[in-house]
């Protein structure tokens, strides 16, 4: 074999090395995370501890169906007089909610029923919750996975 076959053969043998390593860096790389499917946290300027839970059941595609959001204060005090603004949608798809959910009323203790909620496919949506209260206004973002 000539010098040229003999480069030939060392050129194919470290494609096949490169390939062999990009291999085992891709196949035993940690799965990417998904969204944090956390249904209570901290409103993004912390003047709020807000959860969020389907009023029955977990909801399915198409179903319309109500939230119970609740909101205290930092130290846990129940927030009264609360308004929302409601919205979100699927960020991989770039629309927004299927309808126009409103909190329709307050059930005491800093909970609020949102009805007129529905997800019109299955996967990754957003709930975004813009929060005024007297202590000031402020916002949360949930992520749920259908």
């Amino acid at each position: 074999m000539g010098s040229t076959g003999r480069m030939v053969v060392g050129a194919f043998g470290l494609v096949a090395l490169a390939i062999g390593f990009l291999a085992v860096v891709f196949l035993t790389a940690p799965a990417a995370p998904g969204p944090d499917l956390a249904r209570a946290k901290t409103s993004l300027k912390g003047l709020y501890s807000i959860a969020i839970a389907p009023e029955s059941g977990e909801p399915k595609q198409g179903d319309l169906h109500s939230w119970v959001v609740t909101v205290t204060t930092r130290q846990g005090a129940p927030v009264d007089n609360a308004s929302f603004t409601i919205g979100g949608g699927m960020p991989e798809h770039a629309h927004g909610l299927p309808t126009s959910p409103e909190a329709t009323s307050y059930l005491g203790d800093g909970r609020y029923r949102i009805e007129g909620m529905k997800f019109s496919m299955t996967g990754w949506w957003q709930l975004k919750f813009g929060i005024t209260a007297p202590a000031g206004a402020d916002e949360a973002t949930f992520n749920l996975v259908l």
